[in-house]
């Protein structure tokens, strides 16, 4: 779900902050006067974490080869906004607090590495701490309704401060090397390239047209796709805010984590190849939604080598309600579903549900302020008396109906409807999701 709707004012300030900032690469150069003459561009790197992308590094680039023995992480100190769209107004965007650096090495690129060592290059990578409060990419879009959409913002505010000398390599292996850029502890800088985005860079934007409808969408395959193998498909539906508004195509998979963990084994616990895909649709009701995103999962299974037998579909909030309607509207086209902190599931769909034989593990915060534990209490109860109406055993019924609560505790951001949280910390659902067949 989106925010709630802000005033008018609020909105008015956050058209004012996106349309007044400036485009990356379009900045004083970070290596201009003053600077050492050193810097050649900064590039913001991000990440998605559980509860969504923040600025995870940043990649700052010399004039040459830097010699990673004069680094630590006080060399540098970064900035970043205070703003997490779930909790302040947009008025907080400029806001800035520092982040905590957690490594700082070489590199040949402006990436980060797994095993956080220097390599010869002439990029130093300076890690930051998932845990700060700052750093978050995604703000609101537009209040089109009482409910808002968001997006990731188009221009980071993410600064970067050199507060120590950066030497080249020294000749001969001697000595610290010449300096390559001075410090300037009183010189604040920007970013000045696009951001490099771990993991969502590596999907694929697509689009599907029926009935002057589009349902924008984005998909990864996996690294080695083999079109004459099959591949389990998972589908992830996401919540409101991320449906699409015209110009906020690829929130749904920067927004949380459940696209991008299916490409992670640390996330889901599975090394198999797994062929992701995650629509965008806009907000113009359940049943016309879904009628479009099954049309196009149906082209989309003739386009790509998937396992008919092996998809899956897993939801935030608002996608609960494309999934169950697709599960009514077309039996047995999805094997499963892992609904997160979503809507009560439809009588009929309920018994269509039951009738496929569908299983459903539910997840739900007890606490969610947004939709009452009680909807999902309603679901878990409705399939259960679906399940026993075709005859199953309650062995049965307690293999296709699964259910999990969860207290305050269990969340490590207070957003208690943000149930794929610890969800998806929780490598045994899962597996259980990507087991079905």
């Amino acid at each position: 779900m989106a925010p709630r709707k802000r005033t008018v004012a609020l909105i008015a300030a956050a058209l004012v902050l996106v349309s007044s900032s400036t485009a990356y690469g379009a900045h004083e150069r970070a290596g201009g006067p003053g600077a050492g003459g050193g810097v050649r561009s900064i590039t913001p790197i991000t990440e998605v974490y559980t509860y969504g992308q923040k600025v995870a590094a940043v990649a700052v680039e010399y004039a040459d080869t830097v010699n990673p023995h004069t680094l630590d992480r006080r060399t540098f100190t970064v900035s970043d906004t205070i703003y997490n769209f779930r909790f302040n107004p947009i008025e907080d965007l400029p806001k800035m607090a520092e982040r905590t650096v957690t490594r700082v090495y070489t590199n040949s690129g402006p990436t980060t590495r797994a095993d956080h060592r220097s390599v010869r290059g002439r990029f130093v990578i300076v890690e930051l701490d998932p845990a700060d409060t700052g750093g978050w990419t995604v703000i609101v879009s537009k209040c089109p309704t009482f409910l808002c959409t968001v997006k990731v913002n188009p221009d980071l505010p993410t600064t970067i401060v050199q507060r120590k000398d950066v030497h080249a390599q020294p000749g001969r292996g001697k000595g610290k090397g010449p300096v390559l850029a001075k410090a300037a502890p009183h010189r604040t800088l920007r970013m000045t390239e696009e951001p490099v985005n771990l993991m969502v860079d590596q999907f694929t934007y697509g689009s599907f047209l029926s009935g002057g409808m589009v349902l924008p969408y984005h998909y990864h395959l996996p690294k080695n796709y083999d079109p004459r193998r099959k591949y389990p498909l998972m589908v992830v539906l996401p919540g409101h805010g991320m449906g699409w508004d015209g110009d906020n195509t690829g929130v749904q998979i920067a927004a949380d984590i459940p696209a991008t963990a299916w490409l992670q084994p640390q996330w889901t616990g599975s090394r198999e190849d797994v062929i992701v895909l995650a629509p965008q649709n806009q907000r113009v009701g359940a049943v016309a939604e879904t009628d479009l995103l099954v049309k196009m999962m149906d082209q989309f299974v003739k386009d790509f080598a998937v396992d008919t037998d092996r998809v899956y579909g897993t939801t935030v909030s608002y996608g609960s309600q494309l999934l169950w309607q697709a599960f009514a509207a077309r039996p047995g086209l999805f094997t499963a579903g892992l609904v997160t902190g979503g809507f009560q599931v439809g009588a009929a769909q309920a018994t269509a549900i039951a009738a496929a034989g569908t299983p459903v593990w539910i997840t739900h915060g007890v606490n969610d302020h947004l939709l009452n534990i009680s909807l999902a209490r309603n679901s878990r109860q409705a399939l259960q008396d679906a399940h026993r109406a075709a005859g199953r055993t309650p062995e049965q019924i307690a293999d296709l109906v699964r259910y999990t609560e969860y207290g305050n505790e269990a969340f490590t951001l207070p957003d208690y409807h943000a149930a794929y949280g610890p969800t998806y910390a929780d490598r045994d659902i899962l597996r259980w999701l990507l087991g079905q067949r």
